[in-house]
């Protein structure tokens, strides 16, 4: 990788990226350094036009936009799922785009957790995303049950989890696991495939959260014969705040009743036969609810244009060079500064993102704003930096460094309160 860690090495290696032609596609603040994609994902060309259509088809078709021009809004869901089969290794039968990621976590787990004689909990892990645990505890106290019922492995280090922790909590008496695909905080990528085969030995379903994976690193999810997974696309997949959720339903489990039945669950030849026997769909479309939130699906078909032009191998590629020369760039030029790398090394466990700890963190990230790159602040004292594939440089990553290096050596956080913002 990187050897003088000179900006004309950072040049250079922009020069050799097969994918930067795609940074062009995006809507970047030429005076700025966006390192926060895993959060929010930047606005593209392409979602700008998309989005405009859909306006325009609202415009020039009123109602009869749900079966008329180029993106009829009725079938609209199964066509992004669609989009979506590569980057989650599934059917198109096993994925629509649909709710959002509590949502949808909400829907799969009132389908899937079925509490039976002793088996009536639920596992989890620690280091989750609190809004998960939040559903999942409300799942517990919706069956009568208290949260003595979520099991949630603990992390030896608080970055990390040991799969065979993991393993080893799935008793008989758990009913459902749900796990992340990638910590959200330390960016661990968990052993999909390893957890689904002990769960499913077991006798367990299992279930993972793609938020902070979906976009970032491949899946094969319907090879590994995971039961379900829910994702966002405003993160990695660059969809826009609020835009439509996305979830997958092995094809095993087709025909399954839906826990939390709704009009756009039913079979879409059935649907307006207005019944009130629902008739669902046979493939993951029996996982909507409510109708289509068509305008904020719409940035996500162009967006999903971009992933399938690049191809998610060459994303994953690029992105584990990206924070590789981060990482040590990092090593090399701010070594005196106790800021922890605490993200996992190894490429198989670090997903898109770079996760330092240092006591002084929340000013830190201020002061990183102030001097016009953005990064994300993870309370109490973590460090979020996400070079994304599609549209930061390795001359990104280089002026990252060097601008937290100056801040840190001319103690510039200090002039800030060391606590998080409202959004952080």
């Amino acid at each position: 990788m990187a050897t003088n860690f000179t900006r004309e090495e950072a040049k250079m290696m922009d020069q050799q990226d097969i994918l930067r032609s795609f940074r062009n596609e995006f809507y970047l603040k030429n005076d700025g350094v966006y390192m926060d994609g895993n959060s929010l994902g930047l606005l593209s060309k392409r979602a700008e036009e998309t989005t405009h259509e859909l306006l325009n088809s609202w415009k020039q078709y009123a109602i009869d936009g749900w079966t008329e021009g180029e993106q009829p809004w009725y079938y609209l869901s199964e066509k992004l799922g669609e989009s979506m089969t590569e980057l989650v290794g599934g059917k198109k039968e096993e994925v629509i785009a649909t709710g959002s990621t509590t949502v949808n976590l909400h829907h799969l787990v009132s389908t899937f957790y079925k509490p039976e004689g002793k088996r009536t909990k639920i596992l989890a892990d620690s280091l989750n995303f609190p809004s998960d645990i939040y559903a999942l505890k409300a799942q517990l106290a919706l069956k009568g049950y208290d949260d003595t019922h979520l099991i949630q492995v603990p992390s030896t280090n608080g970055h990390v989890l040991d799969e065979e922790d993991i393993i080893n909590a799935m008793t008989d008496e758990v009913a459902l696991i749900v796990l992340p695909g990638v910590l959200y905080r330390s960016g661990q990528i968990l052993d999909m495939e390893k957890l689904t085969k002990a769960a499913h030995e077991r006798g367990i379903q299992i279930g993972f959260d793609l938020c902070h994976s979906i976009g970032s690193v491949p899946h094969q999810l319907h090879d590994w014969g995971t039961d379900f997974a829910f994702w966002c696309t405003y993160k990695h997949l660059n969809g826009g705040p609020g835009s439509v959720g996305g979830l997958f339903v092995h094809e095993k489990h087709a025909g399954i009743t839906p826990g939390l039945a709704g009009w756009f669950s039913s079979r879409k030849d059935k649907q307006f036969d207005m019944e009130h026997s629902l008739t669902p769909a046979e493939d993951a479309g029996a996982f909507q609810i409510g109708t289509p939130h068509v305008l904020s699906a719409a940035p996500l078909i162009g967006a999903l244009e971009l992933f399938n032009e690049a191809g998610i191998d060459r994303v994953r590629e690029k992105s584990l060079k990206l924070t590789n020369y981060m990482m040590e760039l990092i090593k090399h030029e701010l070594d005196e500064f106790d800021l922890k790398i605490c993200n996992p090394v190894d490429p198989k466990q670090r997903g898109g993102h770079v996760y330092l700890e240092h006591p002084e963190a929340a000013r830190i990230c201020k002061a990183l704003k102030m001097k016009k790159v953005i990064p994300d602040f993870r309370t109490p004292s973590g460090i979020r930096l996400a070079p994304v594939a599609l549209y930061n440089t390795f001359e990104d990553v280089y002026e990252c460094v060097h601008i937290l290096k100056e801040i840190m050596r001319e103690e510039l956080y200090k002039q800030f309160e060391n606590k998080r913002e409202i959004v952080s």
